[in-house]
């Protein structure tokens, strides 16, 4: 009886209401919720992420440095653009459906611009080997490998920075160096964790690809491409629908892999990856508009170079 009676006293609290948060920092992220959700209805706005970790956590997750001036051309598809036929929608998964890898988490490690950049160029290595190069390369060896003024391994970098590493050193499988916190004082590893040899994955080359069909015609061509974009504390809440920017500080840059795109309600909107796990957004997707907040205003991706 008293175990019955146990079971329906815990059946009624799982069917109360929610507890509201007791958080300061949470409380506030609650009403801008409630705001957001009350003034538009592009997209819908919750605290179910930011309530899984500290919010000062959830935006260092999210950042990575301003972009450096432009260092690699710009892709121009010239003429191309005008015999291409860009379709309404596309979607990588659906294309290249067992080349595209899942989404990743960087587990408070401020490293999604390297995460972006190796998840665009291990899928580019599946798609030009229709599946033959198949695997998931470390963004961690980027982190504590490359030596650049704006790399602080997992406080910081740039999607430039990772890209002119895979054009001139490349990187190794993640089973080769496996992800943990880095730290300044790690050094750059020079074999595998098992002390076998390293087999490197580089990008043939870079390009920057400025505006929509610039972008869509890169993804078309080969695969999904890396893009920085602003960010805003709003974006911390972002749950689906397509996102457009309403309220809250600016916090600074986040990389993204950009896999495709496709249109609602006559709005059109791209399809990113972010790396925070699949608790947050669209497990771990967003469809943002385009032309909000930089995202397509300069984008990266590179060939896949023959594996050394």
């Amino acid at each position: 009886m008293k175990y019955l009676l146990f079971l329906s006293i815990f059946a009624l609290a799982l069917s109360g209401p929610a507890v509201k948060p007791t958080d300061p920092e949470l409380i506030a992220m609650q009403e801008m919720v409630d705001e957001i959700n009350r003034v538009q209805d592009s997209w819908t706005a919750s605290t179910d992420w930011l309530s899984q970790v500290t919010i000062a956590k959830a935006k260092s997750k999210l950042l990575t440095s301003e972009p450096k001036p432009r260092m690699f051309p710009e892709k121009d598809w010239g003429t191309l653009l005008d015999y291409l036929s860009i379709p309404a929608s596309f979607d990588s998964r659906q294309q290249w459906p067992n080349c595209i890898h899942p989404v990743q988490n960087d587990e408070g490690c401020d490293g999604g611009w390297a995460y972006s950049a190796t998840g665009v160029l291990a899928d580019r290595f599946c798609i030009a080997t229709n599946g033959t190069v198949n695997v998931v390369l470390s963004p961690g060896f980027l982190l504590v490998c490359i030596i650049d003024p704006v790399v602080m391994n997992c406080n910081g970098g740039t999607a430039d920075a990772a890209w002119q590493f895979l054009v001139e050193s490349g990187t190794v499988t993640e089973k080769c160096v496996p992800y943990h916190i880095w730290s300044a004082e790690d050094p750059c590893p020079n074999h595998c964790n098992n002390l076998s040899k390293f087999v490197y994955y580089k990008a043939a080359y870079m390009q920057t690809y400025a505006g929509p069909s610039s972008m869509q015609a890169a993804i078309l061509a080969g695969g999904p491409i890396e893009t920085t974009l602003k960010v805003y504390e709003d974006l911390l809440t972002y749950k689906g629908g397509i996102y457009k920017h309403v309220t809250g500080k600016y916090i600074g840059m986040s990389s993204v892999k950009v896999i495709g795109w496709g249109n609602q309600n006559g709005t059109n909107y791209w399809i990113a990856q972010n790396v925070l796990g699949t608790l947050w957004g669209q497990k771990g997707y967003l469809w943002i508009a385009f032309g909000q907040c930089q995202v397509d205003t300069e984008a990266v991706a590179g060939a896949p170079y023959p594996i050394i």
